[in-house]
């Protein structure tokens, strides 16, 4: 997992990483992928790791009870 920290990578690796991430995923999930480069900008940009991005995101499910039906994807 270390070289996908923020310090061991330039911007444009943290780009790639998540480009390639995500693109594996393009044929299962219709037109969220770009949504879900908007969710990872923050590694991107260097603010916050891939791990705390998950965490909050996963959170959302584990402590909101009055969470609404899940559908497909989150993002349509």
């Amino acid at each position: 997992m270390a070289r996908y920290l923020i310090k061991d990578t330039t911007k444009e690796e943290r780009e790639q990483i998540v480009a390639e991430a995500l693109g594996s995923m393009m044929g299962s999930c219709d037109g969220c992928a770009a949504r879900l480069e908007d969710m990872y900008q923050d590694y991107i940009d260097g603010k916050k790791e891939i791990k705390d991005i998950n965490m909050e995101y996963n959170a959302r499910y584990v402590m909101n009870d009055d969470r609404p039906e899940k559908g497909g994807c989150m993002y349509s």
